[in-house]
C-alpha cells in the first residue's frame, strides 16, 4: 500500500499553495457585467412587449448607465489597486464623488430627451443597479487576499 502511494505521488506533480486573486477588480467587473446584461436584457425585452420601441429603448438607456458608472469604479479600482492597493479604496470614494456629480449635472444640464419612458428607464436602472450589486459582492466574496506576507525560506520556520 505505502508502494502504491509513493508511485501516485512521484507521478503527479505538487500542489503549491495559491496566493490571492490576480486582478481581483477586472473579475468582479466580468462577473457584475455579465448578471447585469442578463437584467438588461429581460427588462429590455419586458419594455418592449409592453411600451414598444421607445420603452425598450429607455431600458437600454437605464441599464447602460449603470453598467458605464459602476464599471468606471471597477476600472480605477483595477489601475489603482495595481500601484497602490491600500489607496484603491480612496480611489472609489473619489470616483464615486465624481460620478454622483458628473451624473447629477448631466441630468439637470441636458434633461431627459422627449422619447424616453420614464418607468421603464427606472425600472431598468434600479434592477441594473440591484443585480449590480449582487453579483458584486457574490464575487467579492469569492476572492482570495493575502493578509500575511509569504515566510522567507531559511527563517527557521520550517518543519
Amino acid at each position: 500500500m505505502n508502494a502504491s502511494r509513493q508511485r501516485r505521488g512521484a507521478a503527479a506533480p505538487a500542489v503549491a499553495a495559491s496566493g490571492p486573486t490576480r486582478s481581483p477588480w477586472l473579475k468582479i467587473l466580468a462577473t457584475s457585467s455579465a448578471a447585469t446584461g442578463a437584467c438588461s436584457l429581460v427588462a429590455t425585452l419586458a419594455a418592449w412587449l409592453v411600451a414598444g420601441s421607445a420603452g425598450a429603448a429607455s431600458a437600454v438607456l437605464g441599464a447602460a448607465l449603470v453598467m458605464v458608472f459602476f464599471g468606471i469604479s471597477l476600472l480605477i479600482g483595477h489601475y489603482v489597486g495595481r500601484r497602490n492597493p491600500s489607496g484603491a479604496i480612496g480611489a472609489f470614494l473619489a470616483a464615486y464623488v465624481i460620478k454622483v456629480v458628473g451624473f447629477g449635472a448631466a441630468v439637470f444640464i441636458l434633461g431627459a430627451p422627449a422619447w424616453l419612458d420614464r418607468t421603464w428607464f427606472f425600472i431598468a436602472a434600479v434592477a441594473g443597479v440591484v443585480v449590480w450589486q449582487a453579483a458584486e459582492v457574490h464575487a467579492f466574496s469569492r476572492i482570495r487576499h493575502q493578509i500575511y506576507a509569504d515566510p522567507l525560506p531559511g527563517n527557521g520556520t520550517e518543519g
